[in-house]
This record gives C-alpha cells, sequence and structure tokens, in this order.
C-alpha cells in the first residue's frame, strides 16, 4: 500500500446527501439524507426498485452529478471544492463506469473503444494498445480485439464495456445494472468478471434492482424512496 492509499480514512464517505430535482412547480426529492461509508477493495450492491435513488446516487459517487445538499469526501476530498478539471480527472482515472446501455462507439472495433479513456488521458499510442490487449484478454475477449461493436453479442458488448472501465487503472468500479439486458447464463459470466476483479484488488459497486445479484456480493444497501433501509 502506498502512501496515497494510506492517508484517507474511507474511500468513500457520504454525510447527508440530498438530491432535489425541480419539475416545474413539483420537487422531486430523488434522494433525503444518505449517509454512506465504503472502504477500499470492498464489493458492494446498492439494490432497491425504480425510482428508490440508486442511479441518482450512482452518478454522485460517480462525479457524474452534485449532490443539492450534504458532504462527499472521495479519499477525504470534499468533492464539492473540487473544480471541473478536476472532477474530469477523477471521472477518467479513479473511476471506472460500466452502464447498462454500454455507450461504446458502435463502428469502433472492441480494441479502439478501450484504447478511448486512454487517448483523453494522453497515454502513448504503443503503450495504450498493447493496455486494451492485454485488458481484453483479461475479460476473455482476445479473439474479438478487432471486432466491431456491432458485430458483437451483448455478452461481448458488455465484457468491452467493462474493458474500456479498466483501461486506466481506476480505484472504483462502478457498474449500472450490468446484467439488465443479459440472459441469465451470460449475466453470471458477468458477474464472475466483477468478483475476479474484486479478489484482485478492485473496489466494485454495484447498482441493481435484483436481490439475486445483489447476495453476489459482499455487502448490500438498500435504498427505497431515497433513504437507506437496511
Amino acid at each position: 500500500m502506498n502512501d496515497e492509499q494510506s492517508t484517507y480514512k474511507h474511500l468513500i464517505r457520504m454525510v447527508g446527501i440530498k438530491k432535489f430535482y425541480e419539475m416545474g412547480s413539483t420537487v422531486v426529492k430523488a434522494l433525503r439524507g444518505v449517509d454512506l461509508n465504503i472502504e477500499k477493495n470492498e464489493f458492494v450492491a446498492i439494490v432497491g426498485p425504480s425510482g428508490s435513488g440508486k442511479s441518482t446516487l450512482m452518478y454522485i459517487i460517480g462525479c457524474l452529478d452534485a449532490q443539492t445538499d450534504g458532504e462527499y469526501y472521495l479519499e477525504d476530498q470534499d468533492v464539492r471544492k473540487l473544480n471541473h478539471n478536476r472532477l474530469a480527472d477523477i471521472r477518467n482515472q479513479k473511476i471506472g463506469f460500466v452502464f447498462q446501455s454500454y455507450n461504446l462507439l458502435p463502428y469502433a472495433t472492441a480494441l479502439e473503444n478501450v484504447e478511448l479513456p486512454m487517448i483523453y488521458n494522453k497515454v502513448p499510442t504503443r503503450k495504450r494498445r498493447q493496455r486494451a490487449k492485454e485488458i481484453l484478454q483479461l475479460v476473455g475477449l482476445e479473439h474479438r480485439t478487432n471486432h466491431r461493436s456491432t458485430d458483437l453479442s451483448g455478452g461481448e458488448i458488455q465484457r468491452v464495456a467493462i474493458a474500456r472501465a479498466l483501461a486506466n487503472s481506476p480505484k472504483i468500479l462502478l457498474a449500472d445494472e450490468p446484467t439488465g439486458n443479459l440472459d441469465s447464463k451470460t449475466g453470471k459470466e458477468i458477474l464472475q468478471i466483477f468478483e475476479e476483479l474484486w479478489k484482485n484488488g478492485h473496489t466494485v459497486i454495484l447498482i441493481t434492482h435484483d436481490q439475486a445479484i445483489a447476495s453476489r456480493t459482499q455487502r448490500q444497501i438498500q435504498l427505497y424512496d431515497g433513504e437507506i433501509v437496511a
């Protein structure tokens, strides 16, 4: 463990997080005061029904959105005090995102999709290409390196999305309903990849409505109507 890793008390600490949206004359209270700690190398599920606030919480954890009120510390840094450039650096270097809709470039190859975050991070061409090949091998897709996204199955596309999330060696993996569009067999294979990544030292946070998926994780956080209930 290096000095940077050993100095912070919690990887993620949230105190009284609220998120309100104004929709016309109506105020939607998506989060109503969430207190949450997540430690380094935890495998956590944030679980709840549609409308419970779990996706809103994921966006705040991932620095894609800001809370209306409350405190969020990432490695003891007050996220609210960080400027746009610093937040962009965090999203690119410390957090890897796996979205239910995949968000891959459809006509780019698997290799090119995995390279993309490293291009933003200004990794030299040869180094990023080698890194992309290694990660695709890690998720079992070395034989599909030069295939376009449009030529891949749903499970293969999700594996590319996971590989892309790992490109810049993030500390945190955030996955939003990562098996939502997959059949049960492929979904189990994808969950197995997340389990292996956790065992290899990553902090993995799954967002899901499925209690069976949540039960595969180390710890479950139940959200209901914008509050943690269990």
